[in-house]
């Protein structure tokens, strides 16, 4: 008796505790998505959302006032007065940014502001708590999600920024870390993480990448470059557009189980699973939920 409960002893130290989680069978990201609750998703409010319309149709970029509140309230400015309307999207460099805004430099503005104090974290002065990667990352200590948005951190993490995955809303400047304020870009292809705390990162495209990868590369003669028909809050034309979009929740359990489907997937087509994921790798769900009435 005394050496079968031995026996039983020396098992549970070489295997370790068993948890109800190792029973549970895996599943894909694509079931965790479709039977994830609404609890599991949060509503963007028009508010926090701009519509880009561009030759080809209309972009939704959600504002990141959590890390970057100056810039995000300067754009809402700036929609409102018009400021990008008959304006363009007037550099395209494949793989890389479509930049857009005053490539003149010369509109001016009524209550918005030309430039503004660099946003390039966002300090606390206790921890921030993200749902974090675990894994390497080459430009930063830690990485993770925050609000809807892939962002790093310092080892302490009082610092928190977003980091530079494809279709991040950002703004250009030149090389005076405070010049920017107007001149908006979209990260296209692979990411640029290089570029992280370099620039000010305060949103990202919830829906339209497509009309970005299909702006003109190079000026036609004859055709106005990219031209940009406006850019507005959502929330002023909700009497036009009722476009409403839900992204899951960055910190729920369902988003939590999909880090991990991302990780290990389980689809028959997969031969080989790498128990990692970077953070421009992890798609964050977003849906929309309510079809627009504008044929913009």
């Amino acid at each position: 008796m005394k050496f079968s409960l031995l026996t039983v002893c020396v098992a549970a130290l070489l295997t370790g505790p068993i948890h109800a989680a190792d029973n549970v069978e895996k599943r894909s990201a694509a079931e965790i998505i479709e039977t994830a609750d609404e609890s599991q998703w949060r509503i963007v409010q028009p508010n926090n959302v701009l519509k880009l319309t561009l030759p080809t149709g209309a972009a939704y970029i959600e504002l990141n006032d959590g890390l970057a509140p100056l810039h995000a309230k300067n754009m809402r400015l700036l929609a409102q007065e018009g400021f990008y309307q008959g304006l363009s999207v007037y550099r395209f460099v494949e793989g890389f940014v479509a930049q857009g805004g005053d490539a003149n430099e010369t509109k001016s503005v009524k209550k918005a502001k030309k430039a503004l104090p660099a946003e390039f974290y966002f300090k606390t002065d206790t921890p921030l708590a993200i749902t974090e990667l675990k894994g390497p990352d080459g430009y930063a200590v830690k990485t993770g999600f925050l609000n809807g948005f892939a962002v790093a951190q310092n080892e302490s993490q009082t610092q928190t920024w977003q980091v530079h995955c494809p279709g991040i809303f950002a703004m250009a400047r030149d090389n005076d870390i405070n010049s920017g304020g107007t001149e908006f870009y979209i990260t296209i292809g692979n990411a640029q993480r290089y570029l992280d705390r370099n620039i000010t990162v305060f949103g990202r495209v919830l829906e339209g990448m497509e009309h970005f990868n299909q702006l003109m590369r190079k000026p036609i003669e004859g055709a106005v470059f990219n031209p940009i028909t406006d850019m507005q809050v959502l929330a002023d034309i909700t009497d036009i557009d009722t476009s409403q979009f839900k992204v899951m929740k960055t910190d729920s359990t369902a988003f939590k189980q999909l880090i991990d489907a991302r990780k290990n997937r389980v689809e028959d087509w997969f031969v080989e699973s790498p128990h990692y994921i970077d953070v421009c790798a992890m798609p964050i769900p977003t849906e929309r939920i309510m079809p627009s009435r504008s044929n913009t």
